[in-house]
């Protein structure tokens, strides 16, 4: 049983990658009927980092990024945090409202929608994966959008869940739309308690 995210082994990894993978193509399509062009995600990488190494691996503190917050209820309980880079953001309300040049900071209700429901379909896909593979009853409450230095953001989950532990699955992705190749963080964090149903589901000790 997994007592503690130091107790994942390969196999638990390999399991996330997989649904990493399904996550990401599900996410793939999603989103290319959304914004009607052609988006490619490669196969992520998930590491186990806890909260300060997860600020260093996504990059400055003091860098202004977009976030979107899902948090998970039902039998796999936690949250999703998707760090939207400012290219990423400049990319997609490019495509939604021909936007070349923004700030993260002063977005309108258009821009935080839709960065919002980019996020959502994301969140949303990995949450479909694994309720699938392990026939889990996951759902997600409406997704909460946010622009703040990286530092600031990731204090969320470190105030919830510190008392639970201070590990969470970093899961990066490589994101190709309309020719622009852009690296995405997305950190999935679920209660220990929460793995450990997901991995006796799927008959993983």
């Amino acid at each position: 049983m997994i007592q503690k995210f130091e107790d994942l082994n390969d196999v638990h990894i390999d399991v996330l990658m997989e649904i990493g993978n399904i996550g990401s193509g599900n996410a793939s399509t999603a989103l290319s009927s959304m914004i009607g062009k052609e988006i490619k995600i490669k196969m992520p990488a998930v590491q186990i980092l806890d909260f300060q190494q997860a600020i260093e691996h996504s990059g400055n503190p003091e860098e202004i990024r977009a976030a979107v917050l899902i948090r998970l209820k039902g039998e796999i309980e936690g949250m999703i945090l998707l760090l939207v880079e400012k290219k990423l953001a400049e990319v997609i309300l490019d495509i939604f409202f021909q936007k070349k040049d923004i700030d993260l900071l002063s977005l309108d209700e258009g821009d935080v929608s839709a960065l919002s429901e980019i996020g959502n379909i994301m969140g949303s896909s990995y949450v479909s994966a694994i309720s699938t593979l392990a026939g889990l009853n996951v759902g997600v409450e409406a997704p909460s959008f946010t622009a703040d230095m990286l530092g600031a953001i990731m204090s969320v989950p470190v105030i919830e869940f510190g008392e639970v532990g201070d590990k969470l699955l970093c899961i990066d992705k490589s994101i190709e739309i309309d020719g622009h190749s852009i690296k995405s963080n997305m950190l999935l964090i679920p209660t220990v308690d929460s793995l450990s149903v997901l991995f006796t589901r799927l008959g993983i000790l």
